[in-house]
C-alpha cells in the first residue's frame, strides 16, 4: 500500500497527470475537427508539458536547496530531464511552422516562473490577476491552435468559437485550484476568489461553463459530442460546486485535473 501511495504521489508531483490532461485536450481537438492522430505533435506537447510544469514548480526550490534535495525531488529532476530530451526528440520531427507558433507559449511559460527583465524580481505569476489568464491562454493555444495548424486547416469562425470555449473551459478548471489556494496566495496576486469571494467565484464559473455549453451546442454538429459534453458539463459543475478552501489533498490536483481525461476517454469509446 505504501508503494502504491508513493507511485501515485510521484505521478501527481512529477506533473504526469497534468500532462495527460493537456494531451487529452489535444486529442479532443483532433476528434472535433476530424484530424488524424499526430504522434509527433501530441507527444511533443505531452513531454513539453511535464518539462514546463516541473520547471515552474521546482526551479526555485532547486535553486535554494540544490545541495540538500530530497530523494523524491532529485528523482523528479531526473525524470524532467528525460522528458526534456524526449521533447527535443519530437521537436526535431515537427515542421518549423509549428515550432515558431509554439515559441510564444513556451516563452509565456518561462516568464511565468522567471522575471522578464534582468534586475526585476516579479515574474508573470506574481502580477496581479494575470495567473489564470496566462495559464488559460497557453493551454488553449497549445491544445487548439497547434493541432489545427498542424492539420493544415484554415481558421474559420467555428474554430475561433471553439478556441474561446477552450479558453473558458481551462479557466473553469483553474477556479477550484484558486479556491484551494486562497488562504495561501499572497494578497497582491488578487486571484478571482480573493477579489470576489468563493461563492461569487463559483457563480462566475457556472456562467462561464454555461457559455461553453452554448458554444458547444451551436458550433458543434456532432450529436454524440454534444451528449458527451453534457456529462462533462455536469461533472465539472459538481466539482466546482463542492470546491472549498479546505478540500481533500487531491481533490483539485487529481479529480479536477482529470476532467479532460474523462472527456477524451468518453469520446474515444462512444463517439
Amino acid at each position: 500500500m505504501k508503494i502504491l501511495k508513493s507511485i501515485f504521489e510521484f505521478y501527481i508531483n512529477s506533473s504526469i497527470h497534468v500532462a495527460l490532461s493537456v494531451y487529452a485536450l489535444v486529442r479532443i481537438t483532433e476528434f472535433y475537427f476530424n484530424l488524424p492522430y499526430n504522434e509527433e505533435l501530441d507527444y511533443f506537447i505531452f513531454y513539453g508539458t511535464i518539462t514546463g510544469y516541473n520547471f515552474v514548480k521546482y526551479a526555485g526550490i532547486a535553486k535554494l536547496h540544490h545541495m540538500s534535495l530530497t530523494k523524491n525531488l532529485r528523482l523528479i529532476q531526473l525524470f524532467s530531464l528525460l522528458c526534456f530530451l524526449l521533447t527535443l526528440f519530437y521537436a526535431f520531427q515537427l515542421p518549423q511552422q509549428i515550432l515558431i507558433l509554439f515559441l510564444p507559449f513556451s516563452l509565456l511559460t518561462l516568464f511565468y516562473a522567471v522575471p522578464i527583465f534582468k534586475g526585476l524580481t516579479k515574474n508573470l505569476r506574481n502580477i496581479t490577476s494575470l495567473k489564470i489568464i496566462i495559464v488559460a491562454l497557453v493551454w488553449s493555444g497549445v491544445t487548439v491552435l497547434l493541432p489545427l495548424i498542424a492539420g493544415s486547416l484554415k481558421i474559420n469562425t467555428a474554430m475561433v468559437f471553439y478556441l474561446v470555449a477552450r479558453f473558458l473551459f481551462v479557466m473553469i478548471l483553474i477556479l477550484p485550484f484558486d479556491i484551494r489556494d486562497m488562504q495561501f496566495d499572497k494578497k497582491h496576486l488578487q486571484t478571482i476568489p480573493q477579489l470576489i469571494g468563493i461563492k461569487r467565484t463559483k457563480k462566475l464559473g457556472f456562467v462561464l461553463l454555461g457559455i461553453t455549453m452554448i458554444i458547444e451546442f451551436f458550433s458543434v454538429p456532432n450529436q454524440n459530442f454534444k451528449t458527451i459534453y453534457i456529462l462533462i458539463f455536469t461533472f465539472l459543475l459538481f466539482l466546482l460546486q463542492r470546491s472549498r478552501s479546505k478540500q481533500p489533498k487531491y481533490y483539485a490536483s487529481f479529480w479536477v485535473e482529470a476532467v479532460p481525461v474523462f472527456w477524451f476517454l468518453l469520446l474515444f469509446m462512444f463517439a
